[in-house]
């Protein structure tokens, strides 16, 4: 059976209801006649345990919106009860104050409770002894035990187990949150590296294509000669463009089945800047490769990344340069050092571009904390990429 809204936990209807319940309680009690329990003076009227009943009933009803109001009117009156002589009705309510005194109050309030009960509990003990000069009399420091001690001992329990439950929910929140952003983030470096594996298998293909498609157009009078060789380059190009699509298509298809990453392209390497550079040559640039050092084999994303770098390079130089350029491959003890330079055409002719091949180059050489330079340099536009390869490859 569930309660109804207004009686949830922590809503103002429940205070109410248990104010309400402790004020039936004690009228019953006080009905039977259980005043005074002390008894220092029996001939005083029951009507007058009333009053501290009812404040003691108010203080229950304040237990959430003001605790240090609810346990100054519920001790208040517990002491007037006590020097009434005491009802049981109105002592068993104040445990409830103490403890939702120490549960709902401010850290500071149910410490100061604990030193004060404890210190309470020896002195009514020791003043038991004193008074009735026998052991015996430990009796009454039990009873403040029972009464204030106890209840006290109760609350801080039930409130550290509701500090440690309110930690572990705002910790589970908060790793729920971390996870949230790093698989928005790997999502986000999945998208970036799609994005720049498109970018270098597609446009570089196309942008041959477009060149050669663009010659023929243009130019009048080509002999069938000519348009054949335009022709052969533009599907050698379409060729090898489908063909590296399709890869990335079926390695975006299969991810690893024991739930690892997508992995990386590794068909493109380094050792095949040979064929790049054929195929550029046929395209139309003049390509003077120069390579200094022993190649030697490379780490998968560096060897990948290499090649990525020098076929944007030579694309750029395809279409915005003058139909020459000069590549050099240095093979160094800790790194791969690549340099393209070409000149450039003055009249900004060729094709143009979005920029985001330069922005894949810079991309593909910080993420293996390698440098990456673009720009003018005596003259020429040089596009310079050094990446890392540890010691002893």
């Amino acid at each position: 059976m569930r309660l109804p809204p207004w009686l949830g936990s922590g809503t103002r209807g429940r205070d109410l209801a248990l104010a309400g319940v402790s004020l039936a309680g004690g009228l019953v009690l006080w009905t039977l006649g259980w005043q005074p329990q002390i008894r220092p003076h029996p001939d005083v009227p029951a009507v007058l345990f009333l009053p501290p009943l009812l404040a003691m009933c108010v203080a229950v009803g304040l237990r959430l919106v003001a605790p240090r109001a609810s346990l100054a009117v519920g001790t208040a009156a517990v002491v007037v009860d006590i020097a009434l002589g005491g009802s049981l009705g109105a002592i068993l309510i104040y445990t409830q104050v103490l403890y939702d005194a120490c549960v709902y109050g401010p850290p500071r309030l149910w410490r100061w409770l604990l030193r004060a009960t404890v210190g309470l509990s020896v002195v009514g003990a020791i003043v038991g002894v004193v008074l009735t000069d026998r052991w015996s009399g430990v009796a009454i420091g039990v009873l403040v035990v029972l009464v204030g001690l106890l209840p006290v001992l109760t609350g801080i329990s039930v409130r550290q187990y509701r500090d440690q439950a309110a930690a572990e929910r705002a910790r589970a929140e908060q790793t729920a949150r971390l996870v949230e952003l790093d698989r928005r983030q790997a999502v986000s470096a999945e998208r970036a590296r799609m994005a720049r594996e498109l970018h270098d298998v597609v446009a570089n293909h196309l942008s041959a294509v477009a060149i050669h498609a663009t010659a023929v157009l243009s130019v009048p009078g080509l002999d069938r000669g000519q348009v054949e060789s335009a022709l052969r380059v533009i599907r050698e190009s379409s060729v090898q463009g489908l063909a590296e699509m399709r890869q990335l298509i079926e390695v975006l298809r299969e991810p690893g089945g024991d739930g690892t990453a997508v992995p990386e392209l590794v068909s493109a390497r380094l050792a095949e800047t040979d064929e790049l550079v054929e195929r550029v040559r046929a395209a139309g640039l003049a390509v003077r490769v120069r390579t200094d050092g022993a190649p030697g084999p490379l780490p998968v994303g560096v060897d990948l990344a290499a090649y990525r770098i020098v076929q944007e390079s030579l694309t750029n130089a395809l279409k915005h340069g003058t139909g020459e350029a000069d590549l050099t491959i240095a093979y160094r003890p800790a790194e791969v050092v690549l340099t393209v330079e070409n000149p450039v055409r003055r009249d900004g002719a060729g094709l143009a571009g979005a920029g985001a091949g330069l922005i894949g180059m810079r991309e593909r050489a910080t993420l293996l904390a390698g440098r990456f330079s673009a720009g003018p340099h005596d003259g020429r536009w040089q596009v310079r990429a050094a990446l890392p390869i540890g010691e002893g490859r």
